[in-house]
């Protein structure tokens, strides 16, 4: 793992938001965690993520509006995977459509975020 890399983890819920952390921890993966949609804008203006983990029901500003704010800005060159527990189609059309590079359904398995966080850290580098 690259220590300059860094993962931001954009989780309301207390539970689901330890899972994340203690996946993308115990990978050696650097973290910031944000718990609105709000400061996760703010984070990814002052440390350019290379990955954002981004659930989409936030308060503040929900998921899409944050995957929108970083695919908008052509000098953010940053992956955006949705978490989410809206497990319909449209939903992850939707995600698509607002820029989100990849899409996970609530619960989290651990090889799976692991594995599709691996694809896009390579696609990065």
């Amino acid at each position: 793992m690259s220590e300059d890399l860094q993962i931001l983890i954009v989780e309301d819920s207390p539970t689901a938001r330890q899972q994340m952390v203690q996946i993308v921890e115990d990978a050696g993966y650097s973290f910031l965690i944000a718990e609105d949609g709000e400061t996760a804008i703010e984070l990814i203006k002052k440390h350019h993520p290379e990955v954002v983990i981004l659930d989409i029901v936030l308060p503040k500003k929900n998921g899409y509006q944050v995957c929108r704010a970083i695919k908008a800005d052509p000098e953010l060159m940053i992956k955006v995977l949705m978490v989410t527990a809206k497990d319909q189609e449209n939903d992850r059309i939707w995600g698509h459509r607002q820029g989100a590079d990849g899409y996970l359904s609530k619960p989290i398995e651990k090889d799976e975020l692991l594995g599709v966080l691996e694809e896009m850290i390579t696609a990065i580098h």
